[in-house]
C-alpha cells in the first residue's frame, strides 16, 4: 500500500513538472513535438485525478503540513486555469500562467522532486 501511494505521489509530481517547464509546454503542448505525447487537457486530468485524492487524505500519503499547503495553493490556482482555458497556446505566454509555473516549481521544491 505504501509503495502504491509513493507511486501516485511520483505520478503527480511528474505531472506538475510539466507545468513547471515552459520549454516542455511550448515543445509538447503547443507545437506537438515529441517524443512525449501530452497536452494541457491530459495534464489537467492527470493532476486532478491524482492530486485531489492525495489532498483529501494527505496524512495517509505522508505529506507534511508545508507540502499540503503548497500543493493545495497550487491546486486552487491551477483549477482556475483548467476552468478558463483548454488550449495551451491561449495562455502559455501570459503573466498569469507565469505565476502558475512558479507555483508548480514551489511544489516540486517542497517535495524535493527532481525529474529522472
Amino acid at each position: 500500500m505504501k509503495i502504491e501511494r509513493e507511486q501516485v505521489i511520483l505520478s503527480l509530481l511528474d505531472t506538475i513538472s510539466g507545468v513547471a517547464d515552459k520549454e516542455y509546454q511550448q515543445r509538447v503542448w503547443v507545437r506537438g513535438e515529441g517524443p512525449e505525447c501530452d497536452d494541457f487537457g491530459e495534464t489537467v486530468c492527470n493532476f486532478f485525478g491524482d492530486g485531489d485524492p492525495i489532498l483529501e487524505h494527505y496524512k495517509e500519503y505522508g505529506l507534511t503540513e508545508e507540502q499540503y499547503h503548497v500543493l493545495k495553493t497550487f491546486r486552487d490556482e491551477f483549477e482556475i486555469f483548467a476552468n478558463d482555458y483548454t488550449e495551451a497556446f491561449e495562455f502559455v505566454d501570459s503573466p498569469e500562467w507565469a505565476v502558475i509555473v512558479e507555483k508548480a516549481k514551489g511544489v516540486l521544491k517542497a517535495f524535493n522532486y527532481k525529474k529522472s
